[in-house]
C-alpha cells in the first residue's frame, strides 16, 4: 500500500488510549475520510461465501452505521444475497487512499426490517428506484437493450405515481464481532489495533504485528 501519508499529522494508534467503542473510532475515521475529500468514502468491499466455503467479493456502499452494525442495500435475488441468506457470515473492508487507513470488519449478517428498507428506499433518487425494479440483478440477460426497455416501460407505468419498494429489494445489517483498524507507518511497521466482541457485549482491544 502507498506510503505517502504524512505520519506527523496522525498520531499512532494506541491500544491503551483509543476509545473502548470501535464504532466511535470508525465514525471518527469515516468523518476524517469525508473531510479529506476522499471519493466515495462509503465504498466498502463485501466478502461472502457459499455454505461450502467458496468466497466472492464486490464493492458496495455503506448506507448507515451505528451500535447495531453496518447497513447496505441490494436485490434479495442477487448472488450476494443468496450467499448471505445461506451463510450469514461476512466481512467488510474499507480503504481510504488519502489517509492510508484501512478498516476490516467481520460478523454475522441479517436482513433489516421491511420498514427500515421502505424508509431508505424513499430517499433514493427516482431513477435509482426504477433501476431497482428494472434490473434482475445477477441474472444473465441478452443485452443492455433489455434493461433499457424495462426501464422505459417502468417510467411509463410509474409516470404519475410514487415508486414503491419491490419486495425483493432491501437492506442487510452486519453486526460486527471483530473490527481491525490499520494505519500506514514508516518502514512498513504499520499500526494494527483489533477489537474482539465478548459474550457480555464488551470489546477486548489488542495490538497486532504488521
Amino acid at each position: 500500500m502507498s506510503q505517502t501519508h504524512n505520519q506527523e499529522s496522525s498520531p499512532s494508534l494506541d491500544e491503551t488510549t483509543v476509545d473502548r467503542d470501535p464504532i466511535k473510532v470508525f465514525r471518527n475515521w469515516f468523518d476524517a475520510a469525508i473531510a479529506s475529500g476522499s471519493r466515495l468514502p462509503e465504498s466498502m468491499t463485501l466478502a461472502t461465501a457459499t455454505p461450502g466455503g467458496k468466497p466472492s467479493a464486490r464493492v458496495v456502499l455503506l448506507k448507515n452505521v451505528d451500535a447495531n452494525g453496518f447497513v447496505f442495500y441490494t436485490n434479495y435475488r442477487s448472488a450476494k444475497a443468496q450467499e448471505l441468506d445461506q451463510n450469514p457470515q461476512a466481512a467488510l473492508a474499507f480503504y481510504w487512499v488519502g489517509l492510508d487507513r484501512q478498516v476490516r470488519v467481520e460478523g454475522r449478517v441479517k436482513r433489516v426490517s421491511a420498514a427500515e428498507s421502505d424508509e431508505y428506499f424513499k430517499t433514493r433518487p427516482r431513477e435509482s428506484q426504477l433501476g431497482a425494479l428494472a434490473s434482475p440483478q445477477s441474472e444473465v440477460i441478452e443485452n443492455r437493450e433489455v434493461l433499457e426497455g424495462r426501464l422505459l416501460a417502468l417510467e411509463q407505468e410509474y409516470r404519475d405515481r410514487e415508486v414503491e419498494r419491490p419486495a425483493h429489494w432491501g437492506g442487510y445489517r452486519l453486526k460486527p464481532e471483530r473490527i481491525e483498524f490499520w494505519e500506514n507507518r514508516p518502514g512498513r511497521l504499520h499500526d494494527r489495533i483489533v477489537y474482539d466482541l465478548q459474550a457480555d457485549g464488551s470489546w477486548t482491544i489488542k495490538r497486532l504485528a504488521p
